[in-house]
């Protein structure tokens, strides 16, 4: 019996035996696609994107600094989370190329709009850091530095992530050969509405999913279903799951207002800490929400098909058994 119970329930996480391109039955469907061009900035609803070397187009291309090239995120700059940004709705067009009169606009509250170029030469700066990683950037100027100053209060700038002499891995423990541009650690974030609207059934005030910050949201699918994909088709193009997320400070940040609280952490602590879903793991009170992927199709150059739009069928091709088996 047990093994029966085991088998129907990842036959209900794979939907139904799921091929890759259109046999068997779709386990969830693309909901939204999320891409966040400046890193801890909010992110910009799209219908499609197109799949590069580092995860989506124009996803974390860009970081805000400090002085010594830091980069900051809402971890210790919470009022990154009221940065909007925008994109000319054509940038997530497979072949697109921007001229020089294609900019990024960035508002916030109490700021003139800024504009920057996305086809300008830039200077480089040396000794831009993200966690581990640090190398060079172009520096966006002096106009968008004096604005990011101005906003922060204290010396800021805008730098890009130069692509042609730099390359920062991901770690090769999960997801060895790919690699990112200003993300924190992996090309692509997957969570689905299911799981936050089983959060939401048990918080005392719901939260939205912005919170959570995916590049792939997914709806159809039981709750927390996402944490056992390990290899899952969008539109023909291959994703794995490689590692559990583990969440920092930033869910308990509104994205409304920049103000943290102390939720929905601690009630994820109750139910998705590794010591409940890890048992037999090192218990480090990390708590868990969404997956990391890779995307396999990422590192074969360029070519045609490689984007995935919302309303795409997602098909689970093979699961982990559970999360104590799963990569986190």
């Amino acid at each position: 019996m047990a093994m029966e119970k085991a088998a129907s329930f990842l036959s209900s996480l794979i939907g139904g035996g799921g091929g890759g391109g259109g046999d068997g039955e779709p386990a969830a469907t693309v909901k939204s696609i999320l891409i966040y061009p400046i890193k801890s900035c909010r992110g910009i609803a799209v219908s499609q994107a197109p799949i590069a070397s580092t995860g989506f187009r124009w996803d974390r291309q860009w970081v805000v600094v400090n002085p010594k090239g830091r980069a900051y995120t809402q971890r210790v700059e919470p009022k990154l989370a009221l940065v909007q940004v925008e994109l000319p709705p054509e940038a997530f067009a497979e072949d697109w190329h921007p001229t020089a009169d294609h900019h990024m606009v960035i508002r916030a509250p109490g700021m003139d709009p800024l504009k920057i170029p996305l086809a300008a030469e830039r200077a480089t700066v040396d000794d831009v850091s993200v966690w581990e990683w640090s190398g060079s950037a172009y520096d966006e100027g002096t106009e968008a530095a004096e604005w990011f100053s101005t906003y922060f209060e204290k010396p800021s700038r805008l730098v890009r992530f130069k692509e042609v002499s730099e390359t920062r891995p991901t770690d090769p423990n999960y997801a060895q050969g790919y690699k990112i541009m200003f993300a924190d650690c992996y090309p692509f974030l997957i969570a689905s509405q299911g799981s936050l609207d089983a959060l939401n059934e048990i918080l005392k005030e719901p939260v939205p999913m912005n919170r959570f910050r995916p590049n792939i949201l997914v709806d159809g699918c039981n709750p927390y279903s996402e944490d056992l994909w390990k290899t899952v088709k969008i539109n023909n193009l291959t994703f794995q799951g490689v590692k559990l997320c583990n969440r920092c400070k930033v869910p308990t940040i509104n994205q409304d207002n920049g103000i943290a609280g102390t939720e929905p952490t601690e009630t994820l602590l109750t139910f998705r800490s590794d010591k409940v879903l890890r048992p037999s793991h090192k218990n480090t009170r990390q708590v868990y929400f969404g997956q990391n992927l890779i995307c396999k199709e990422s590192l074969s150059g360029k070519g045609k098909g490689k984007i995935i739009k919302v309303g795409d069928p997602v098909y689970v091709l093979q699961a982990f058994t559970s999360c104590n088996d799963a990569p986190a």
